[in-house]
């Protein structure tokens, strides 16, 4: 019979993808000696098979629960449901990947009628008892039974009120009775049943309601937007019941080993005193920093303080640790790699590497380059005299403006108008996922530092502030209150994180600073990664932007980008609309001056690195007036002023725009086929280069430009292309006596392109894949229509795995990437490749890109230092791999 549960001395670290990552690491805490309450773990293939069954535990799964459990009974010498000395247990869920808050959890299981009053005598403590006693009702029923835990907090508060209560500590034992019949009166009307008294009963109706939220809605989008596998299943962990509400001399908190904020090795968390570990992470009360346990329990403080240490230096790794001081006795209830900030993880990183704890590669793996997007945008300028409304507890750092909502879906719904809001609540659940995904930043009113809140905006690198308790926040009139001073909701609102000031209106934002420890990663990735990075860029300052980041030059220069200029539109509009040949010679005359002087900055900015421009690539309607919106001027024209010379002239442009008007445009008259029948358009932009060229060279700029024609599908339309550039070089040589040393390649964006690669590169110095054109004409997919109308659902109900817009297709798409380079290369072994679509800043486009031996990636200015990260590790993984296959 297969083995589907696991004592905790059964285990180990290493176990993870068996027992779940909580099971592993107290397999391994027990293993090393810690003081972990005993329990047993029941694995993920347990999760799998009660799915397998139609969401039923199996019975031989559930013989080995109740073997599992006389064993902990026998180890505790306690037994559930004993009125005398009853086992209380708790029940919680373990993915293999850390998920804060998305999965289901029951405390004090165990506990009824008879065992309430054992416990009682037993502790001398009637008050924690029903505490302890009615905190399992609530959260039972809420988990277990479906009743919104909205229904026994407005019963609680009640109580307190008529009480004259300011907090839960202050109700006795018969106030926790009263509590508790009203309970039990939610339950039977909400329900349709009594509370289930029998324990037994009640742990396997939690188990599967732990199972059951796995695939809870929360869950679902955590796992999706952190790309876990939905296959692995979650293990659920029964372990003995430790009370940190038994008193003054108890207590329970979350620390971690260093922020998680800023990566300052210094023990960072909080705890409360007399409360379960339920009231830390939800943020019903407000806890006290870590530190001050020293003053308050200066020998647990001490052996906390030497466990964390001791934890980290065996992880190799900045630690989560939950904890509960039991009557002055220390547990360690768990540990995991915690969450971080990429601020945190790329400190923490090198700073470990100086502790000698870890290598310069591990350092390299430990920070995921998604991350970087973090420290590359905007904060609050330095020099605004600030007037902060209100101020919290700085949970996530970063800055961010919007319009203040009260309800998670109404931040989603606002959020998809492209809307910018940030969502204000008393305290978030797991079930405001989607509102923290779509605001720009989150604030709370209560909760601490570890909170639902901060724990998910951390993980998404989005500005938080919790505990901000000067908010007087009104869910019903939608808006917060600040002494005199009333927000509603849509007013306006900054935020900062960092400093967990809340200043209303909007605020000057200024650019990043990288720091010495972001620099020095970079630099050693720099000194591990093969492939090379470029930027996208199509003016000086972006090209200036993308030396800073450590672009290695630049791998796409759209031209378009410069016709677009509000200035120049009408000068390209008139080359369109041209008659004759000499009339948009005239016009083509006006814009290479213009063209002349753009590649003249960018070729400067770049002091030498290479720089690929693209010739002209989108349709020409792309730059004339909407032919929707000309019909109707024209209709009207018709009708008011019908022989104005104004009604002559739209008419011939609406006339012309009808013309170039295409069924397809993405597949029409675009790239080289409009250089093939404009060739004079291509000849303009080559002469601007090669004038440019000459300028920066007697500036004693050494610059090799890499002149790419887009769209290519056969060799001819390259080999035509190319000697129309070739003939246009000859004659700025011969006009201005200058020797030019340049490339001329093609951007390979269409199947046929890449299919024949061999024949093509007899006429290309270098290739680069425009993989967004590839995946369109791959597919068949407009990328316009397809994102907004199937391919959201194509995803969610995993028809494609991934967005292929965002993270390159490798079985594809890919394979046209992969043949076109080794094709290429047949024909010419030293053949440049690179890709320069948005997959060039994507982490697993990337490895992808190192795999097939291309040469560089290309990607945005602030993207950059992602594809560094990126490259470096796609390099270590691959020696990793083969050491691995050599083992």
């Amino acid at each position: 019979m297969s083995k589907f549960v696991f004592m905790f001395d059964e285990g180990n670290a290493n176990k993870k993808e068996l027992l779940g990552g909580k099971g592993a690491n107290l397999a391994e805490m027990t293993r090393i000696g810690l003081p972990v309450p005993f329990g047993f773990t029941i694995s993920t293939e347990a999760c799998n098979a009660y799915y397998d069954e139609g969401k039923s535990l199996p019975s031989k799964i559930e013989l080995q629960i109740l073997k599992a459990l006389q064993n902990l009974e026998y180890k505790t010498g306690k037994r559930l449901g004993d009125a005398s000395d009853p086992l209380l247990v708790s029940v919680r869920s373990g993915a293999v990947h850390s998920m804060p808050g998305m999965m289901d959890t029951v405390l004090n299981l165990g506990m009824n009628d008879e065992t309430v009053e054992g416990m009682a005598k037993l502790t001398n403590n009637a008050r924690f008892a029903y505490d302890s006693y009615r905190r399992f009702i609530q959260m039972f029923s809420d988990v277990v039974l479906g009743i919104d835990g909205f229904y026994f907090e407005q019963l609680l508060e009640e109580i307190r009120d008529e009480k004259g209560y300011q907090t839960d500590p202050e109700m006795s034992a018969e106030d926790w009775k009263e509590v508790i019949k009203g309970y039990k009166a939610i339950v039977k009307k909400h329900a349709k049943r009594a509370f289930p008294e029998n324990p037994k009963e009640q742990l396997f109706l939690s188990i599967s309601a732990v199972f059951d939220s796995w695939n809870n809605q929360r869950a679902i989008v955590y796992r999706r937007l952190q790309k876990i596998p939905g296959h692995l299943g979650t293990a659920v962990n029964i372990q003995s019941m430790v009370f940190g509400n038994m008193g003054d001399d108890s207590g329970t908190g979350v620390a971690f080993t260093r922020n998680p904020s800023t990566g300052e090795s210094k023990l960072y968390g909080e705890y409360l005193i007399n409360a379960q570990g339920e009231d830390v992470v939800a943020g019903i009360r407000t806890p006290q920093p870590i530190v001050t346990l020293e003053n308050e329990m200066p020998t647990v403080y001490q052996q906390f303080v030497d466990t964390c240490h001791l934890l980290e230096k065996h992880y190799r790794d900045m630690q989560d640790i939950e904890f509960t001081v039991e009557r002055g006795e220390l547990f360690i209830l768990q540990t995991r790699t915690g969450k971080r900030t990429a601020e945190a993880a790329i400190r923490i990183a090198v700073e470990l590497v100086e502790e000698e704890l870890i290598s310069k590669q591990e350092a390299i793996l430990r920070v995921d380059p998604e991350q970087l997007d973090q420290l590359l945008h905007r904060r609050i300028d330095d020099s605004f005299v600030r007037n902060p409304l209100a101020k919290g507890l700085p949970a996530s750092p970063g800055a961010a403006t919007g319009q203040v909502v009260f309800d998670a879906d109404e931040a989603e719904r606002l959020a998809k108008d492209d809307q910018k809001v940030i969502l204000v609540r008393p305290e978030t659940t797991p079930d405001d996922i989607h509102g923290i995904v779509a605001a720009e930043a989150t604030v709370t009113s209560r909760g601490g530092m570890t909170s639902h809140a901060a724990v998910v905006a951390r993980g998404m690198g989005k500005a938080c502030i919790c505990g901000c308790e000067s908010l007087a926040i009104d869910l019903k009139l939608k808006q917060f209150k600040v002494g005199e001073t009333i927000v509603k909701q849509g007013d306006i609102i900054t935020i900062d994180g960092s400093a967990g000031e809340i200043i209303l209106g909007e605020i000057p934002m200024i650019e990043p600073k990288l720091s010495n420890e972001f620099q020095l990663l970079l630099t050693w990735a720099d000194e591990e990664r093969r492939l090379g990075v470029r930027a996208n860029a199509d003016n000086p300052e972006d090209a200036k932007k993308a030396l800073e980041f450590g672009a290695g030059g630049i791998g796409l220069c759209r031209t378009e980008h410069m016709f677009m200029d509000a200035l120049r539109i009408p000068i390209v509009q008139e080359m369109i609309l041209a008659d004759t040949n000499e009339e948009r010679g005239l016009a083509l005359s006006k814009l290479l001056p213009m063209q002349q002087e753009d590649f003249e900055g960018i070729f400067e900015a770049m002091q030498g690195h290479p720089v690929t421009i693209r010739l002209l690539d989108p349709p020409l309607h792309e730059f004339l007036p909407d032919k929707e919106e000309l019909l109707v001027e024209v209709t009207k024209l018709q009708i008011l002023n019908p022989n104005s010379k104004e009604l002559k002239e739209k008419e011939e442009l609406l006339r012309k725009v009808r013309h170039l008007d295409e069924s397809n445009p993405m597949l029409g008259h675009r790239g080289c086929r409009l250089g093939m029948s404009h060739p004079e358009i291509y000849v303009m932009q080559a002469k601007a280069i090669f004038y440019a060229l000459a300028k920066v060279m007697e500036k004693g700029i050494k610059v090799k430009p890499e002149i790419m024609i887009p769209l290519v599908g056969h060799v001819n339309e390259l080999k035509e292309m190319r000697q129309l550039v070739i003939n246009v070089g000859l004659q700025v040589k011969e006009e201005l006596g200058r020797e030019f040393d340049y490339l001329i390649g093609t951007m390979i964006e269409v199947p046929r392109a890449a299919l024949t690669a061999d024949q093509i590169a007899e006429e290309a110095d270098f290739f680069s894949f425009g993989t967004n054109d590839l995946t369109q004409t791959t597919f068949g997919y407009s990328r316009d229509d397809a994102e907004g109308k199937f391919l959201q659902n194509y995803i969610e109900n995993k028809t494609l795995p991934e967005n292929p817009f965002a993270s390159l297709d490798q079985e594809g798409v890919g394979k046209l990437v992969d043949t076109g380079v080794k094709l290429g290369r047949q024909t010419k072994p030293g053949l440049k490749t690179g890709i320069c679509g948005e997959h060039g800043g994507e982490k697993h486009s990337i490895q992808f890109c190192h795999e097939v031996g291309l040469d560089y990636v290309s990607c945005s200015p602030y993207r950059v230092p992602l594809a560094r990260l990126a490259a470096a590790q796609a390099k270590i993984k691959g020696e990793l791999k083969q050491s691995a296959v050599r083992v």
